[in-house]
């Protein structure tokens, strides 16, 4: 059974995304369940029938934002006579759902990460001024059942949620609250999804999940099912045909198992890059975060999969200035630093989340400390990044083209380590892995050019 063609568009939706991959690939779906009713996407707010906020709600003072850009969108819809549907989804409406709808009227709907399918039914009961404005319980398979099967996408590079929700329960994070307990879905479900993006073209697609490597869904019915882990998964994506690469993102420690890093060795079509939070090198916070790894379990971890795929490229997650962190425990995640080595990482001050365990604790870090200790955990990480961007430099990489570049004639991809690369070459490029010589390197990407004109003129 194939899904109703859309109708022609008659309405306009800007959605604007902050936060995680998660959030992405949620907003992408968002358009999917909307198009049927009418609704194209539009890229500003200004003259939108439809206005949603995906939320995000892990970074300092995300609930204050909303608000802010609220206020904004208030007054584009008193302009247009009221005459605009204002939405707010995601992390901040799990967490903040009725203070939204009070301290904002202009709001129409608020809806949580697993409500995000019933948007036209909401919508109808807003137009029809009856009903519950307000959808922030948790149904993570209902949502991935009424969603349409087929995707609509735009580029080379896709997102595909194949878990969603997190058990772990760290002390400092809002995450379970706001999405719920651990879910993965069936393979055989994922896989009419990624069929779907290999006939659209897409040559990359990345696996997403809270904790993507807690993966346990059930396997093909063809197979007998069982439960199959995140391994499994990914060669079992690699063989439908169409995909160049695979990603997953974002792990935990406690999840990393034989099997996938083994996966990294044997799935030439897996990237040659793992995010792996540790979040810090002292053992001692580790057990305040409620992590559930220690220091030496996360280096043996690195280790084999260094041993596994000696070209990988390593990122990470840190907090710094937790409640309790001393001198010697900072000193302990500058060490682990050092001795790992990344190509990437995301740093950020502890800022405590109302309702957490670690909002309560003695030992609150002074904010001068905080931002000492931060500076020097992201001059070594830069130092790290900057280093590994440079040892490109002289090689040859396939790199993914996605589209144009910011300048005239220049061209933008992503190299195997998720580099940003750019170069000079022609449009009809995009959505093609294509070799690059690097002649150039930044912190934040490299630049190169087409072999053939390597010497200036073609080979």
């Amino acid at each position: 059974m194939t899904d109703t063609p859309a109708p022609k568009a008659t309405k306009s939706v800007f959605i604007k995304t902050y936060g995680c991959q998660m959030n992405v690939y949620d907003s992408e779906r968002m358009k999917d369940v909307l198009a049927p009713i009418g609704y194209a996407p539009t890229d500003a707010a200004e003259g939108a029938d439809l206005v949603v906020l995906n939320t995000c709600h892990i970074r300092e003072k995300a609930t204050e934002k909303v608000y802010s850009e609220l206020g904004q969108i208030k007054k584009l819809k008193e302009a247009q006579g009221g005459k605009m549907t204002i939405a707010v989804a995601g992390c901040v409406a799990q967490a903040e759902g009725a203070e939204i709808m009070r301290r904002q009227p202009a709001v129409d709907l608020v809806l949580g990460p697993q409500a995000y399918h019933k948007l036209p039914e909401m919508i109808a009961r807003v137009h029809r001024s009856t009903g519950e404005r307000l959808e922030t319980e948790f149904d993570t398979q209902e949502k991935f059942d009424a969603l349409p099967k087929a995707r609509s996408v735009d580029g080379p590079v896709a997102y595909l949620s194949v878990q969603e929700g997190c058990d772990k329960f760290c002390t400092f994070c809002v995450v379970p609250y706001t999405r719920g307990a651990e879910i993965s879905r069936s393979v055989d479900e994922i896989m009419v999804e990624a069929r779907s993006l290999a006939s659209q073209g897409v040559r990359e697609v990345q696996l997403l999940g809270q904790n993507v490597n807690a993966y346990h869904g059930a396997g093909p019915a063809i197979e007998g099912g069982g439960e199959w882990t995140l391994g499994q998964l990914v060669r079992h994506v690699a063989k439908i045909g169409g995909f160049d690469r695979i990603r997953y993102t974002t792990s935990h420690p406690r999840d990393m198992d034989d099997d996938l890093i083994a996966a990294h060795a044997d799935t030439p079509e897996l990237m040659p890059f793992l995010h792996l939070p540790v979040q810090s090198g002292s053992n001692r916070i580790l057990q305040a975060m409620n992590r559930g790894h220690t220091r030496e379990h996360y280096l043996d971890i690195m280790r084999r999969v260094k041993e596994a795929r000696p070209d990988i490229g390593l990122a990470s997650d840190f907090i710094v200035g937790f409640p309790g962190e001393s001198d010697k425990d900072f000193e302990d995640t500058m060490d682990l630093v050092r001795e790992v080595g990344y190509c990437i990482a995301y740093s950020f001050k502890y800022s405590e989340r109302p309702g957490t365990p670690a909002a309560e604790m003695f030992g609150q870090v002074p904010e001068d400390v905080k931002n000492e200790r931060l500076q020097a955990l992201q001059a070594l990480l830069r130092e790290q990044q900057t280093a590994f961007n440079a040892s490109k430099v002289g090689q040859t990489v396939p790199v993914l083209v996605t589209g144009k570049g910011r300048n005239a004639g220049q061209m933008h991809g992503r190299s195997p380590w998720l580099q940003a690369v750019h170069f000079d070459g022609a449009e009809d490029l995009s959505g093609q892995i294509i070799d690059i010589e690097i002649v150039g390197s930044s912190l934040n990407s490299l630049s190169g050019k087409l072999p053939q004109m390597a010497d200036g003129v073609p080979a």
